[in-house]
C-alpha cells in the first residue's frame, strides 16, 4: 500500500510547474494569437486551407450518403482534434517568437524531430476520443430515431426542434458532447505546446495539462467555452471561417502555453 501510495506521488510529480492564470491571462494569448496570424497571414492561410476543404467535403459526403444526422457530430469534432491539427501553427509561434524562419516548410519540422512520436501518440488519443464520439452521438441518435432518415437539413430541423425526442437528442448530446470535449481539453491543453517547445514525452505533457486544468478549474473551462464558441462560428459559413478561427487558436493556444507553464 505504502508502495502504491509512493508511486502515485511520483506520477503526479511528473509534470512541468504550472501557473495560476486568468481571464486576462486568456485575453492576452487571444491577443497575441490575433497578432501572430497578422504577421504570418500567408503561411497560415497556406497551411490550414485543407481544413475548411475537408469540411465541405465531409458535408457533402453526408448529403450524398443521407447521414444528414451525423453532420453535426463531425463538424462538433474539430473540438476534439483541433489541438493535434494545429501542430504547424504552434511551432510557426514559436520560432516568431524566438526571431527564427517562419516558412511554411519549418512549420512542419515537429513532426520530422524526437518529439514526433509524442505528437502521434497524443493525436491517437484524440483520434480515439474522436472516434467515440462519432459513436456515441450515433448510438444515440438510432437509440431515439431507430433508422429513420431525413431529406434535408430543414426537414431533420423540424423533427429534432419540435418533438419530444429531438428535445432529448439536443440535451442528451450536448452534454454528451461537453464530456468530451471537457476530456479532449484536459488532456491536450498544453501537450503539444509541451512537446514542441522542450521535447518532452507523451505522458509528462499529458499530465501538465491534466495538472494545468486541475490548477485553473474555471479559467480552463471559460477557454474551452471560448474555443467551442469560435469553431462553432467557424463552421456555420460552410466551414470556410475555420480558415480564420483555426490559426487564431492555434497561435494563442502557444502564448497561452507560454503563460501557464513555467520556464
Amino acid at each position: 500500500m505504502a508502495h502504491s501510495h509512493a508511486a502515485s506521488a511520483r506520477l503526479m510529480a511528473d509534470h512541468a510547474a504550472v501557473r495560476r492564470i486568468g481571464l486576462q491571462d486568456l485575453r492576452t494569448a487571444l491577443g497575441k494569437g490575433i497578432e501572430d496570424f497578422g504577421a504570418m497571414p500567408t503561411h497560415v492561410l497556406f497551411l490550414i486551407a485543407i481544413y475548411p476543404v475537408a469540411g465541405v467535403l465531409i458535408a457533402a459526403a453526408t448529403f450524398e450518403g443521407q447521414l444528414i444526422p451525423i453532420l453535426f457530430p463531425l463538424a462538433s469534432g474539430f473540438a476534439l482534434i483541433g489541438p493535434f491539427a494545429a501542430i504547424s501553427l504552434y511551432e510557426l509561434s514559436r520560432r516568431r517568437e524566438l526571431g527564427l524562419d517562419t516558412n511554411w516548410v519549418t512549420a512542419f519540422s515537429p513532426l520530422t524531430h524526437r518529439s514526433a512520436k509524442a505528437i502521434a501518440l497524443v493525436g491517437s488519443v484524440l483520434l480515439a476520443l474522436f472516434v467515440a464520439w462519432i459513436l456515441a452521438a450515433m448510438g444515440l441518435y438510432w437509440a431515439l430515431f431507430g433508422d429513420m432518415r431525413f431529406a434535408s437539413i430543414p426537414a431533420l430541423a423540424r423533427e429534432v426542434l419540435t418533438t419530444p425526442r429531438g428535445w432529448a437528442l439536443i440535451v442528451t448530446g450536448n452534454l454528451v458532447g461537453g464530456a468530451f470535449s471537457l476530456l479532449a481539453l484536459a488532456v491536450s491543453a498544453v501537450t503539444f505546446p509541451l512537446i514542441i517547445d522542450r521535447g518532452t514525452d507523451a505522458a509528462t505533457a499529458m499530465e501538465t495539462s491534466l495538472a494545468l486544468v486541475r490548477e485553473n478549474p474555471r479559467t480552463m473551462l471559460v477557454w474551452g467555452l471560448i474555443i467551442v464558441g469560435l469553431l462553432i462560428i467557424g463552421t456555420l459559413p460552410l466551414f470556410i471561417g475555420l480558415a480564420l478561427v483555426l490559426p487564431i487558436l492555434g497561435h494563442a493556444t502557444w502564448h497561452l502555453y507560454r503563460r501557464a507553464v513555467m520556464p
